[in-house]
């Protein structure tokens, strides 16, 4: 079974750039399609992107589409996030996930492992 820490939350300005970073431990991290969402206060847990096991397909929720980017170093196990022009509106927990297959659902109940989370809050 796969764990999965991420890191790289932090406190900044609008305007700003941070990179998350997921590390996997217990699995190999290219046996798994690799997804990030978040949990603003009060609200649901929403997609943000995924990405295939090789990198070759990703995909992105509106709201972050030409702001971050996600990609896999499979070789580190390692996920990345980078966020760049961060918003107000992006402040949430950021969570790591991970699921078997080769699909690439945007819904979090298709995910099988998740992180414990890294919170994000941006200021105006």
């Amino acid at each position: 079974q796969v764990q999965l820490v991420e890191s790289g939350g932090g406190m900044v300005q609008a305007g700003d750039s941070l990179r998350l970073s997921c590390l996997a431990s217990g699995g190999t991290l290219s046996s798994h399609v690799m997804g990030w969402f978040r949990q603003a206060s009060g609200k649901e847990r929403e997609f943000v992107a995924n990405i295939g096991r090789l990198s070759g397909r990703t995909n992105y929720d509106d709201s972050v589409k030409g702001r971050f980017t996600i990609s896999r170093d499979n070789t580190k196990n390692t996920l990345y996030l980078q966020m760049n022009t961060l918003k107000v509106e992006d402040t949430a927990v950021y969570y790591c996930a991970a699921r078997d297959g080769y699909a690439l659902p945007t819904v979090s109940e298709e995910y099988d492992y998740w992180g414990q989370g890294t919170q994000v809050t941006v200021s105006s």
